[in-house]
């Protein structure tokens, strides 16, 4: 989460997350790797309409930091994904994505499509 401040957000800039077919497979091999306690807490949380189905409500981060979507990692970093709390973050530059997006975490691809 380097230099954003996302503890205390409960996932409010989580979502919508477009994601790509190489990021999908990423996240559903974590995922299947991920002990299934840890899994069946996080697939359980409740969270606000449109958060991302992987925001750890619980421990308030993200629940697949390791294979966040680029666009995770871009955000707070670029003029059109401003950190509400730390907007002096954003650089100029514009996010770009270098993957097409197949779908939407949340929208697309719910908890049924990761096992």
């Amino acid at each position: 989460m380097g230099d954003l401040p996302c503890k205390g957000c409960k996932g409010l800039c989580c979502g919508p997350v477009p994601i790509s077919e190489r990021e999908l497979r990423h996240i559903k091999k974590h995922i299947k790797k991920m002990p299934a306690k840890r899994r069946d807490s996080l697939k359980n949380q409740q969270r606000f309409l449109g958060t991302c189905i992987f925001f750890d409500e619980a421990n308030d981060c993200c629940g697949i930091h390791s294979v966040r979507p680029a666009i995770c990692r871009a955000f707070g970093h670029h003029q059109n994904l401003v950190c509400f709390r730390k907007p002096e973050a954003a650089s100029a530059k514009t996010y770009h994505p270098d993957e097409k997006a197949v779908g939407t975490l949340s929208i697309d691809f719910t908890w049924k499509d990761f096992g």
